[in-house]
């Protein structure tokens, strides 16, 4: 095995060789010193059959350089030839360099692959940057539906995807307790409560939240309160059944993201964040900065308001940052609207992250702008850029049968989380909820979910893990072993599995860096059809099978590749907090 295979994955390895032969190029005057290489890349190229890596490099640097794309390829591809581990190095179009890579590099991938065990893929890209990626949020009034899944599901693959990829991480969630709709919870709390004391409500009035989740909230009020505020006037109750009902709803919150295996490091109370005077010290700042401005809002286009009157309010200047209006950060009753507590609110997340990422779900979609736009203004007062990123999801339809599912009683209004957790499990779904990218529409068909065929990729991907499990367990009980010592017995059909699997530390430090962990998603599919692939050879062509008892030797090499395979598929289930299951 090769030095550098060691300690670096292949993908890595080559690009540390092109960087040390632009290195030397430099050295003898070919490229000016210190020329930008960012934007040089190494990856595989589109079409298979033109090589295994492909680099832009010449494409990149020739202007630098002052020379001709192709002419400076040529010189790149002098020095890459002379490497032992590239076979083939030529030049394509108008100066993209084609590589092809020994065979005795791809079996040092495997023993790379076993080397690096769980820790494969894992990488240091992210340079220590700390990023909050805030997820769910939502209101704080009833059970996790589906409508909150997907969201809360890409958020949690996105925190993990960034922590493989080098990133402090901070999981976040914004609990949305001041508003008006924590008054009606309170209210219906009390209606519970009231219940529990052995009252008849009868019928759940029109405005409160008609779910039997609250039936429990009102016990518990009941027995840790008694009757002391059965009659009492709201104005005595509010507060405390506020406060108490939102301790419970979080509670069942967090009860159900734990069915998905979710838990987050911070709970944001807006509540507490308006008490601590946040949203007035932004203000503060933000008129300071002429940010902020008394004005008054044109009249809404398109519609006629009997009533509307101009009110001076204080506007933000969103427009300064590319939104197509100023925003209202206070009401004119005084109180904040949500942006403006939402400004206040990322303005406390950018104390102590380096780039915010905020998870929403596409009904918010019109609000993106403005919160960019307070950001960008905030980064101001910060001294330093803060990237910041909105990441949207579509809601997902629920179908049974190719028919809507109906209602849960449980919820009044929607179908659980927890329900669906129930009937599926939360490998099933989290798997699921990836495997479109979140902006596109999702169905989720009870049936096609749990179907043990090609066409569920959940099914398809564990079932490859499981299929490895078997295999090496079933070479054990034959005294069989995974082996790296007969690798060079690995033919074609092999290589070509384990070039797939190499992909992986590449397309992960991608998917990191353009915030995308479906991606992990689909090259997990792609891995796995390409080891049933060469699975079903074997049922083909007898010589191509894993367990050979005749050939102890090549049976060894072909249980240590397979067990490398299994070990990818596993850490890429690990990514997406799905398990990789022993059998099914």
């Amino acid at each position: 095995m090769s030095e550098v295979s060691e300690t670096k994955t292949l993908h890595a390895a080559f690009a540390a060789k092109i960087d040390a032969v632009l290195s030397a190029l430099e050295a003898e005057g070919t490229l000016p010193a210190g020329a930008p290489r960012g934007n040089v890349t190494v990856e595989p190229p589109r079409d298979a059959s033109h090589g295994d890596l492909a680099t832009n490099a010449a494409m990149v640097l020739a202007k630098p350089a002052a020379t001709n794309p192709r002419d400076l390829a040529g010189r790149i591809v002098e020095k890459l030839a002379a490497d032992p581990s590239v076979e083939e190095a030529s030049i394509a179009g108008p100066g993209f360099i084609n590589l092809r890579i020994s065979s005795d590099s791809w079996r040092d991938e495997l023993r790379s692959i076993a080397a690096l065990g769980k820790a494969y893929g894992k990488s240091t890209r992210g340079e220590g940057v700390r990023v909050n990626v805030e997820y769910v949020s939502a209101n704080p009034t009833g059970p996790m539906h589906m409508g909150h899944c997907r969201g809360a599901v890409v958020g949690d693959a996105l925190a993990r995807l960034l922590e493989w990829a080098g990133h402090p991480v901070t999981r976040e969630y914004y609990v949305n307790d001041a508003g008006g709709q924590v008054d009606v919870l309170a209210r219906s709390a009390h209606l519970r409560y009231r219940e529990a004391l052995g009252e008849d409500i009868g019928e759940i009035p029109e405005g409160l939240y008609p779910g039997d989740y609250l039936v429990p909230v009102g016990e518990y009020l009941a027995e840790e309160l008694g009757d002391r505020y059965r009659d009492a006037p709201e104005a005595e109750w509010l507060p405390i059944f506020r406060a108490e009902a939102v301790e419970q709803m979080m509670g069942l919150i967090k009860s159900d993201l734990a069915l998905l295996g979710i838990e987050h490091d911070e709970f944001a109370s807006e509540a507490a964040l308006q008490a601590a005077g946040k949203p007035a010290q932004a203000e503060e700042w933000l008129r300071g900065h002429d940010l902020v401005f008394d004005g008054v809002l044109e009249q809404p286009k398109g519609k006629v308001v009997d009533d509307w009157e101009p009110v001076q309010l204080p506007l933000f200047r969103s427009t300064r940052f590319g939104d197509d209006q100023d925003r209202p950060i206070r009401k004119s009753d005084g109180k904040w609207t949500y942006f403006g507590a939402d400004l206040a609110y990322h303005m406390q997340k950018a104390e102590d992250a380096d780039e915010l990422i905020d998870i929403w779900g596409a009904d918010h979609a019109g609000t993106v702008k403005r919160i960019k736009a307070a950001v960008a203004a905030l980064s101001e007062g910060q001294g330093k850029p803060i990237p910041f990123d909105v990441k949207l999801v579509q809601m997902v339809q629920l179908l049974r049968d190719g028919e809507p599912v109906k209602m849960s009683k449980r919820s009044g209004t929607f179908v659980t989380l927890a329900d669906v957790v129930q009937e599926v499990g939360k490998d099933v779904v989290r798997f699921t909820m990836l495997t479109r990218k979140p902006e596109a529409q999702m169905e989720f068909d009870f049936a096609k979910v749990v179907e043990a065929s090609k066409d569920n990729p959940v099914f398809y991907v564990q079932y490859a893990h499981a299929r490895i499990r078997s295999t090496l367990r079933k070479g054990a009980a034959e005294g069989l072993e995974p082996s790296d010592a007969a690798l060079d017995r690995l033919g074609e059909e092999e290589l070509t599995l384990v070039k797939q699997a190499a992909q992986f530390p590449r397309l992960l430090e991608a998917a990191a860096q353009a915030r995308e962990p479906h991606r992990i998603a689909f090259y997990l599919y792609d891995l796995a059809a390409e080891f049933h692939a060469f699975w079903n050879m074997g049922n083909d062509r007898p010589e191509l099978r894993i367990i050979r008892p005749e050939d102890p030797e090549l049976t060894g090499a072909r249980l240590f590749l397979a067990q490398q395979i299994g070990q990818v598929i596993s850490n890429g289930l690990d990514v997406l907090g799905v398990e990789a299951v022993e059998e099914m």
